[in-house]
């Protein structure tokens, strides 16, 4: 009996010794063959997986089609936008992701770059380090108590972001999200209301059809001009360029960014701007996080191995 295998199409870790050991045990193989985001590549990974693991690479219709004896494809993170799920669920093959790790890690980049962004910490560093030193003021600052935090869904982050945030005494806390229930003194408004009514606004939704570019033009424009938008979800959420534009016209305070549109992002004028903090989609990282990332997906991976579904099966039939 051919022995079965596990294929994980991007490394990046470490080690894999939790996915090996895991995995050993319900005898199957495990290796990594890296595709480094091509489609290619990943087509000619998967023939003869029982299953993939998948980081960036794309998981697209062709790559499904070209897999054999594939029984579920498991994404190491949350966001599951490179997988085809739809192709995936045409030939029965079960989609999951781990959207319970990370949390902690994930809300305290939102809040670090809200807070970066709103003392200004990247004008005042470069000061120091050019030599100059000045009490003045570079850019205006604002007081974060008293005004109003505005949160884009309402999962498991965005909550912990609302508990770290919770010490800043917010006036008001808005939330769009049509599905999750909303706690005592935390209010449910629409998108347009959010965007017009909050001062920090701080993206947690996933990335889909209905929420590309939820951020828009047309939505920078409501806001006012105190106005900081923090992403630590999907870089499509927000409409890039509209945003720039924003930024550069001083229509809003600022902005602080982890992930974007297209990643890697390359040479934007984006960042050529004095009121965007960036950082390189690591909001998720810590030691204990990747850890805890790399383990989930492994078990996830034994379960089907074992004829269990997976506990976070997306694509359900």
């Amino acid at each position: 009996m051919t022995q079965r295998l596990v294929v994980a199409l991007d490394d990046g870790y470490a080690a894999y010794d939790q996915e090996e050991a895991l995995l050993a045990a319900e005898g199957a193989r495990f290796e990594v063959r890296p595709c480094r985001r091509s489609e290619d590549a990943a087509a000619a990974s998967v023939a003869d997986a029982d299953v993939v693991l998948v980081r960036e690479s794309p998981v697209s219709r062709r790559v499904i089609d070209a897999m054999t004896r594939c029984k579920a494809i498991i994404r190491y993170g949350i966001g599951v936008d490179n997988i085809d799920q739809g192709a995936a669920r045409e030939r029965g093959i079960q989609v999951a992701n781990v959207p319970d790790y990370g949390t902690d890690e994930v809300s305290s980049q939102a809040v670090a770059l809200a807070l970066a962004v709103s003392r200004r910490i990247n004008l005042h560093d470069a000061e120091v380090r050019a030599g100059r030193w000045s009490t003045g003021v570079l850019q205006p600052m604002y007081r974060l108590r008293g005004r109003t935090l505005g949160l884009v869904g309402f999962g498991r982050i965005a909550r912990m972001t609302l508990e770290k945030f919770a010490g800043f005494g917010f006036a008001r806390v808005l939330v769009h999200d049509p599905k999750s229930d909303m706690p005592a003194g935390v209010e449910r408004v629409d998108m347009d209301t959010l965007c017009a009514e909050a001062d920090m606004i701080s993206l947690h939704a996933p990335f889909n059809e209905h929420t590309r570019h939820i951020i828009d033009a047309r939505r920078l424009a409501l806001m006012r001009p105190t106005a900081i938008v923090v992403n630590t979800a999907r870089g499509g959420l927000i409409d890039t360029q509209a945003l720039y534009d924003a930024l550069k016209d001083r229509r809003i305070l600022g902005a602080g960014l982890d992930v974007f549109e297209q990643e890697p992002p390359g040479a934007h004028p984006l960042f050529e701007l004095d009121n965007v903090v960036v950082t390189n989609h690591m909001g998720w990282y810590s030691e204990e996080s990747m850890r805890e990332l790399q383990r989930k997906t492994a078990e996830e991976a034994a379960r089907v191995l074992r004829g269990e579904p997976p506990v976070h099966w997306l694509n359900r039939w």
